[in-house]
């Protein structure tokens, strides 16, 4: 009898160990662990939202679902979580137990919803939703604006931009493309024909080439840099304006070109060398002047090639050593390059050129080269006649001084130096009329015969000559002649009676003279 109630208790024992095993699996979907519960709680971003549910139960949430929640934290179901989102998440099942059947939902928000999607899903009996970020939505959002920004951009660019195939189509275009075609050909026309056909050089270059284009009924082009870009859709080509540049480079030209023409009139010869030091400008008589080739000019040496080329000639001074030659280069150019360059030139082939050094805009210098030959052989005549001259005078007894109509004295010989103990070429100051009849009355005699020779002087046109005597103080006659000469000058000389007797036909005026 005791042996089959321990029988019992036995059987009754495992009986309950059954149950609970059978207890602890049934209920084990729905308690997930406290690891696995940390787990689906990760949030994707920090915007995001997660739930979890056990069938309608909220039993856990991330910091941005409590955030959603708010304050009904204790009561909140799914009922709720669907009340909440219904309108910004059209789909959200309803119940939890949908997504057992149909495996995890991904919901695409409206507008009004914060997160961009709603990923409802179910694992190991739990249900978990998580609004997140749509993040290739917001990528493609965001590609789709940059490209909407550079079609805008390129369509709206001022300058022409298409893209033509390998055959010479053109299978897109902007409207600066537009236009211009509409205005070169009209309104019907086909786009598809390029209005730029020969491209074939700044697509072999790979750099923009200047391709002009005809306008209708005029003889006027329009001129375009055009640069071209390979891609796999064909040639992509851009079009810039340089019509203005275009018409500068005319206007330089034609401004050069009348340069040219009016030093070609000069009878100085020019030569101007650019900051490079290289010739950009000549006119012909340098070539005249030089007897330098004009193919060697129009090579556009540079300008120690040039004055090289002149000593080789022998057309500048010919320098003691190549050395100091170098030295003297160097100073010259530096002196040109200040506008302090100015020499006269003696050749040997009896030549004399006056050379100057200015200096241009933008670092060029010019050179002028003016043969004064003439100029100089004149000069040198007129001071060997005046040396002549005065050679002659020196020579002579009488004293002889020549005053301006100004009073100053401008000529007087060796016997007047000699006399007067004085000599006007030694004095740093011009002598005067006053300053030699003061040196006349301390060496003579009282006699009013001095205030009347600078009343003379001082006199208009229309003066006779006349002489009187006057005595020095050592007692020595002399004869005084005053006598008015070209360009309102007078000559005053001084004789000794004994050198010749006073003309007749003035002896009353100079008794007239003495009786004053």
């Amino acid at each position: 009898m005791q042996h089959l109630l321990s029988l019992d208790w036995v059987v009754l024992a495992l009986l309950c160990a059954a149950t609970a095993a059978a207890a602890v699996w049934w209920l084990a979907p729905s308690a997930p662990s406290r690891g696995i519960e940390q787990n689906l709680l990760q949030e994707d971003g920090h915007s995001d939202a997660v739930f979890l549910f056990d069938d309608t139960t909220l039993i856990g949430s991330s910091s941005g679902a409590r955030r959603f929640i708010g304050e009904h934290g204790e009561n909140f179901s799914w009922s709720n979580l669907r009340e909440q989102l219904a309108r910004s998440y059209p789909g959200l099942p309803q119940s939890p137990a949908f997504l057992k059947d149909v495996g995890p939902l991904v919901l695409s928000g409206t507008a009004n919803a914060e997160s961009r999607e709603a990923l409802c899903e179910w694992v190991d009996g739990v249900t978990r939703v998580q609004l997140r970020s749509n993040t290739s939505a917001e990528q493609n959002h965001s590609i789709d604006q940059e490209l909407t920004t550079l079609r805008s951009a390129v369509h709206q660019a001022p300058y022409p931009v298409w893209l033509q195939s390998d055959d010479g189509a053109v299978t897109w275009s902007n409207l600066a493309y537009d236009d211009l075609s509409q205005k070169i050909r009209g309104r019907n026309i086909d786009f598809s024909d390029p209005l730029f056909t020969n491209l074939e050089d700044p697509m072999a270059s790979g750099k923009p080439e200047r391709i002009s284009i005809p306008l209708p009924d005029s003889k006027k082009k329009l001129w375009y840099n055009i640069s071209t870009t390979e891609t796999e859709s064909g040639w992509l080509c851009h079009a810039v304006d340089v019509n203005a540049v275009v018409d500068a480079e005319i206007a330089q030209r034609n401004f050069v070109q009348t340069l040219a023409k009016t030093f070609a009139q000069l009878s100085i010869g020019l030569a101007i060398f650019d900051r490079n030091r290289q010739l950009v400008l000549f006119n012909p008589v340098l070539i005249d002047l030089t007897a330098l080739p004009a193919n060697f000019l129009s090579s556009r040496p540079n300008l120690l090639t040039f004055f090289d080329r002149l000593r080789d000639q022998r057309m500048m001074p010919e320098p003691k050593n190549y050395s100091s030659w170098r030295h003297q280069m160097a100073d010259l150019l530096e002196a040109a390059a200040e506008g302090r360059y100015q020499e006269t030139w003696s050749l040997p082939s009896g030549s004399v050129y006056s050379v100057s050094g200015r200096p241009h805009p933008d670092g060029a210098i010019a050179f002028l080269f003016e043969d004064i030959t003439a100029e100089i052989t004149l000069t040198r005549q007129f001071r060997s006649e005046l040396e002549m001259g005065q050679s002659i005078m020196d020579q002579m007894d009488e004293a002889i001084a020549v005053f301006a109509n100004d009073g100053s004295m401008t000529f007087s010989n060796a016997a007047y130096h000699e006399l007067w103990q004085m000599d006007p070429d030694n004095s740093f100051a011009k002598i005067t009329i006053m300053d030699s009849s003061r040196v006349w009355q301390d060496m003579c005699a009282a006699t009013p015969v001095w205030g009347e020779i600078r009343d003379f002087v001082a006199g208009g046109d229309g003066r006779a000559p006349w002489w009187s005597h006057v005595k020095l103080r050592s007692g020595s006659p002399m004869i005084c002649k005053v006598t008015a000469i070209q360009n309102g000058a007078t000559m005053v000389s001084f004789r000794s009676p004994e050198a010749a007797l006073a003309p007749p036909e003035q002896e009353r005026f100079a008794i007239t003279k003495q009786d004053k």
